[in-house]
């Protein structure tokens, strides 16, 4: 999920996708905020998620108090929203998918409920540069001189840190909030994959407790999503692939191949390099603020919510005119993609005029945008109005959520989408500004927590979307949305000054579906081995011998990893160390380790190989080592499927500081 393109299936494991919670008890209230590793979070999980949390914790946790936030990695899975148009580009909604999601991030709130004790929290900040670049320059500086003239970037560098330790002073978790976008790993990448904040968790959880596995460290380490919009890791910036010339500044385009050969790159080498090094970026400035977090945050916690209908907001101007969002639509330029990853067809960005041609085909297949909503989107034109399409189930979200959650003097601002810079900017002032009214919240600190709760897709500020690039023609509710953002979330900050938050009313609550959901994707078919072969033989080898720093390989007959069903608590893959004077094994990675790679491959006869890859860390211990692999194969009885369990194991291997002759 991220990238919307149907044909990208998962074939194999990266990393490991995580889900990390916080909870916050002052004596009289409660917070929780969960940072989890997908692409954003749904609506539909997020209800989920709640309705869960109510069966086992009554009201202790609920709409008001839990926030949950997607790191926006665009290699995880798809298929966990109720809305046709997400369900379109990601083969329906999937209970596969959105199982281990609630049950992964339910659980996650388990481990911090039951951990609770009492600790302390500190406060850092800095700034973080060389790991994102603005994509969208041209709309950027569509903002007004004199707002632009006060940055001195058109990305916001700063890195919000807190520290948590127990009552002891030791370190027991961080949540850090920096604005980048999490697509170092390409379109062409088919492995799930944390991208690279999940690279910075890795290593900080590691760095704090080495000793552990991924996801078993006592010590939790987040990197959630801010204001990423138009902030992107491919640092080097787009050219022509085809060329090697620059790209059209305005639409993002090349002469040939139009806006899908003008691609951005990320630092290094390959995809995985520059998410490593992007990784590293953000794990470095976060190990150094943590480090140097000394301001403790005080105070009590707070929690503000409303559900909004975003179809029909009346917003006040500064000069005292009223206007309205719009029922939600998207514009042509929303088909072009972005440098990150661009569409397939003729379309480009900063499109301000339909084109004929497909527009006809919308109004054949779809209908047209009807006079209202075209007005309303002004000057965005609309490619499909999603506002105004309901079968089999209403393309788009009409109620969204709205949230603040407070700690002390930091607030976080729980927004919908993927907010650009410039907006985030204003938003977060707008907050800051109605937080200190009364004077309670004078030195607030806020910060937005990105891809929230419910996605809307993108949240520009109104200059930028009268450019109509990617992210202009992808702000669904109209030229106005960041201004209904505004004044609905200053609403909240007003009323958590004020500490008049019981009297908000909840507002409309958002549909839960039951009928009309639909699964594209079908259950998978029957393995089959070659003949004579068994699921986990080994195909081909390893090597007798590796230095640090090469790749060990292995490839087994495989069955599909869709019949391992939920594997949150398996692992497709063990790289074992053998301790030569008991001659046990030791597991030293699993397939959410860095070091490893999972690779599936399926032929056209339903026969799957399985490749297991270990990059020998540099600094990796000399010995005698064995890959194995585990996995489910399926096989009809009749009419019944049988799912029965496999294994393979390697030939055992050593690594070495250097060849050495026998």
């Amino acid at each position: 999920m991220g990238y919307a393109n149907p044909q990208q299936t998962a074939a194999g494991i990266h990393t490991r996708l995580f889900s990390r919670a916080f909870i916050v008890d002052d004596g009289r209230r409660r917070v929780v905020f969960v940072s989890v590793d997908v692409g954003m979070i749904s609506q539909r999980l997020r209800l989920e998620v709640l309705n869960a949390l109510r069966a086992k914790y009554g009201d202790l946790y609920r709409r008001d108090n839990v926030a949950l936030s997607g790191t926006h990695t665009h290699s995880g899975p798809g298929g966990y929203f109720q809305y046709t148009l997400f369900m379109i580009s990601s083969k329906g909604y999937l209970e596969s998918s959105i199982r281990p999601l609630v049950k992964g991030i339910v659980k996650s709130i388990d481990v911090a409920h039951g951990s609770l004790r009492p600790g302390r929290i500190y406060k850092n900040r800095g700034r973080l540069g060389a790991s994102g670049v603005n994509r969208s320059p041209h709309s950027y500086r569509n903002n007004p001189r004199q707002e632009r003239d006060r940055y001195d970037r058109d990305v916001d560098q700063d890195m919000l840190l807190l520290k948590f330790t127990d009552a002891d002073g030791d370190g027991i978790g961080a949540l850090s909030w920096f604005a980048v976008h999490a697509v170092s790993m390409k379109t062409s990448n088919r492995l799930v994959s944390a991208d690279n904040m999940g690279y910075a968790a890795y290593l900080m959880e590691n760095h704090k407790d080495p000793s552990a596995l991924p996801g078993q460290a006592a010590f939790v380490a987040a990197f959630s999503s801010s204001n990423l919009g138009d902030v992107s890791p491919n640092v080097r910036g787009p050219r022509c692939v085809n060329s090697g010339l620059a790209c059209d500044y305005l639409n993002s385009s090349c002469p040939e191949g139009g806006t899908k050969e003008c691609q951005a790159f990320g630092p290094g080498e390959d995809m995985f390099d520059s998410t490593r090094i992007i990784g590293l970026n953000i794990f470095r400035k976060a190990r150094e603020l943590y480090a140097d977090a000394t301001e403790e945050v005080t105070g009590s916690v707070q929690s503000a919510h409303q559900w909004v209908d975003m179809t029909d907001v009346v917003v006040r101007l500064d000069d005292a005119r009223e206007v309205a969002t719009c029922k939600p639509a998207l514009g042509h330029s929303f088909a072009a993609g972005t440098t990150d990853g661009g569409g397939d067809l003729n379309f480009t960005q900063g499109a301000v005029e339909g084109d004929p041609f497909w527009d006809g085909i919308r109004d054949a297949l779809l209908g047209p945008p009807s006079n209202q909503t075209r007005e309303c989107h002004r000057p965005k034109p609309i490619l499909f109005s999603t506002g105004e399409m309901k079968w089999p189930l209403p393309w788009h979200p009409e109620i969204i959520d709205v949230q603040i959650l407070t700690l002390g003097s930091v607030a976080v601002v729980a927004v919908p989408g993927e907010i650009t810079t410039m907006a985030g900017r204003r938003l977060r002032e707008a907050v800051r500004r109605e937080l200190g009214s009364e004077g309670a919240f004078s030195d607030a600190d806020v910060t937005i927590a990105g891809l929230s709760n419910v996605y809307t897709h993108y949240i520009t500020t109104y200059e930028e979307y009268q450019v109509q690039r990617y992210e202009g023609a992808s702000t669904i509710y109209g030229p106005h949305t960041l201004g209904a953002y505004v004044q609905k979330f200053a609403g909240l900050a007003r009323a958590i000054a004020q500490d008049r938050v019981g009297s908000l009313p909840p507002g409309p609550e958002p549909p839960f579906f039951q009928k009309n959901l639909f699964d594209l994707l079908g259950a998978a078919k029957a393995d089959r081995k070659p003949d004579n072969g068994t699921f986990g033989e080994v195909l081909r080898q390893v090597l007798p011998v590796y230095r640090q720093g090469d790749v060990a390989s292995v490839t087994f007959v495989a069955g599909n990893p869709r019949h391992s069903g939920d594997v949150r608590d398996r692992s497709f893959v063990a790289v074992e160390m053998r301790d030569d004077a008991s001659d046990a094994w030791t597991l030293v990675h699993t397939d959410a380790s860095w070091e490893t790679r999972f690779l599936w491959l399926k032929d056209r006869n339903r026969r799957s190989n399985a490749t297991v890859e270990w990059h020998i860390p540099i600094d990796a211990a000399v010995g005698a080592y064995r890959i194995r692999h585990f996995g489910h194969f399926k096989s009809m009885k009749g009419l019944r499927p049988v799912i029965t369990p496999y294994q393979g194991t390697s030939d055992v291997f050593r690594v070495t500081a250097g060849f050495y002759r026998r």
